[in-house]
């Protein structure tokens, strides 16, 4: 009786439909384990020997490295301009946002170019220094597991930032003040107050980071670092090992795994109560070598992470465009293909969140609420998975689907190619749903948040049913949540690399994949038409959050 109930009561087909979506997500994962059972070990010893080791020791190395860094950046960020008060120090708050829009590896793409031994930067300081060729003074190569924690720290610490800085600018004044009396300096009361406040903001922020340099595979591949991400790539394509390079995506499923324990660990017990009126922090002005001070390490994450990648990125459009006259077809094409797909998959992304959001909110018992949320719960997990992981979980479910249209294809006689969706782009589609279905969730669960229950009562009790209610009450009210989630899973969209790489059909290319091929021929001039490009649109949803940004620190 209670089963039934649980799924054949009022407002079923919502229900259904979460469940349903909840499965295709979790069923790359359940296929990613059964392909790694199904590889043979003997190929083990020569990963063993040559691939894991290094790719394992460069991955923990590279996960250290970016923590620290992001940490440190982005954490001072955010206490900088919550703290003091100097010039452009209003302009920081949000510019610090800016490198959000610069892809990782458009800026491994960049500066490949930028620092390269006859390259503009290394040219100068030769002119400057009297030398007249690199064989008489060069750099320090930024390709290396160095110079990939360097670029990918300055490029992610916005994560960090845009946490943190959330939780400074609501801490009570009062706590501070309280550190002040009892005789703490000023380093004292950031130290001993205000960070242990801000560790669960900050656990979110380094989390985040880390899984986004976990699915990085473009810039350590341009930098020359062999990672596991890069491994489960040259395993599957340049060997055709599939259960290997599923049994070394498992090794970093593993790593995901510990990496979302230690983000729940940061943030366990991490409460405080305070019982009275909130005050913000006023921030402290600084005059002198110290305001100059700030404005230098304010700015200096913006001009690495942002300003000279887009500064460089356009010299080289523009040189390309008055040398060429135009931009290739193919190009062009690809920007198409770039739109159309990620324009497709916003629009199953947001509709797969608003039925997993709304089966939750409708829900008018324990049992099927419990269901509904633990459906838009699992749906979530997809964010966590890095892109060639969900690329290979995918694979065989949708060769599978495959062979079943086929199959019903030929009861009617019809001849048909045998491949559906892997020879199309909707093994893309489904796989950006996958991945960016946290995105839509989570924002469409915020804005549902906003919407009173009184309304929606009023609405049944007026004898409306739940999609009545879902079409005519909650989504004009979720105009707001919808645009910005299907905005920021377009860019996402158009910025995916990884997944993109694996399973786009044959001739088919996106300005991401443009951009990775460019790079591997050492074209930059033309590969720098499809980067600024894919920067242009990423500082979309970055104007968005700064806007929030200004709007918060009111």
């Amino acid at each position: 009786m209670q089963l039934r109930q649980l799924f054949w009561s009022s407002d079923t087909g919502w229900r259904l439909g979460a469940l349903f979506i909840a499965l295709c997500v979790v069923t790359p994962v359940i296929t990613l384990g059964w392909l790694a059972l199904q590889g043979s070990v003997d190929h083990w010893t020569h990963l063993l020997n040559y691939v894991v080791p290094t790719a394992f020791l460069n991955t923990v190395l590279l996960l250290l490295g970016v923590g620290v860094l992001v940490t440190c950046m982005g954490t001072g960020a955010a206490w900088l301009v919550t703290a003091f008060s100097f010039p452009s120090q209003r302009i920081l708050s949000w510019a610090l946002l800016l490198p959000l829009a610069v892809p990782t590896y458009i800026v491994a793409f960049a500066y490949l170019d930028i620092l390269h031994p006859i390259g503009p930067f290394q040219s100068v300081i030769r002119d400057l220094l009297g030398y007249s060729s690199p064989r008489e003074f060069r750099l320090p190569d930024i390709r290396g597991l160095p110079g990939a924690i360097f670029l990918l720290g300055f490029v992610l610490y916005p994560y960090v930032y845009l946490s943190t800085r959330v939780m400074f600018a609501t801490q009570a004044a009062s706590l501070l003040e309280a550190g002040r009396i009892l005789g703490l300096t000023g380093r004292g009361v950031f130290l001993k107050v205000a960070l242990p406040l801000a560790r669960p903001a900050i656990a979110v922020g380094v989390s985040l980071a880390l899984l986004e340099t976990l699915n990085d595979i473009g810039a350590s591949e341009f930098l020359g670092v062999q990672t596991l991400t890069v491994s489960v790539y040259t395993t599957w394509v340049t060997r055709s090992d599939l259960a290997g390079a599923a049994q070394i995506a498992l090794a970093m499923l593993a790593i995901v795994v510990v990496l979302i324990l230690l983000e729940r660990h940061g943030r366990k017990r991490q409460r405080y109560a305070n019982t009275q009126r909130m005050r913000p922090v006023q921030p402290k002005p600084l005059t002198g070598s110290a305001a100059l001070l700030a404005v230098l390490l304010g700015w200096a994450p913006i001009v690495i992470g942002f300003i000279a990648p887009a500064l460089y990125l356009l010299n080289q459009t523009l040189k390309h465009l008055h040398v060429a006259g135009g931009v290739s077809a193919q190009l062009v094409q690809s920007a198409i293909n770039t739109i159309s797909i990620a324009v497709f998959a916003t629009i199953v992304v947001v509709v797969c969140g608003v039925i997993l959001t709304w089966a939750a909110r409708s829900a008018r018992s324990k049992s099927p609420y419990a269901l509904s949320k633990l459906c838009a719960r699992v749906s979530t997990v997809g964010y966590a998975l890095p892109g060639t992981v969900l690329a290979i979980g995918i694979l065989t479910p949708i060769n599978q689907v495959d062979d079943f249209l086929s199959w019903v294809a030929g009861l009617f006689g019809a001849a048909s190619p045998s491949l559906w969706l892997m020879g199309s782009a909707a093994a893309l589609v489904c796989a950006y749903a996958i991945r960016f279905m946290a995105i839509s969730v989570g924002g469409l669960e915020s804005g549902l948040a906003r919407i009173p229950p009184s309304l929606e009562q009023a609405s049944r009790l007026l004898g409306e049913t739940a999609t009545g209610t879902l079409r005519r009450v909650h989504l004009p009210l979720l105009r707001p949540a919808i645009g910005a989630a299907a905005l920021l899973v377009f860019v996402d969209t158009m910025k995916e690399l990884p997944a993109t790489l694996l399973l786009r059909p044959v001739n088919f290319e996106t300005l991401a994949t443009w951009l990775y091929a460019e790079a591997a021929r050492g074209t930059y001039e033309e590969g720098a038409v499809a980067a600024l490009t894919i920067v242009l649109v990423g500082l979309l949803p970055v104007i968005l959050l700064a806007r929030n940004q200004l709007k918060s620190g009111h």
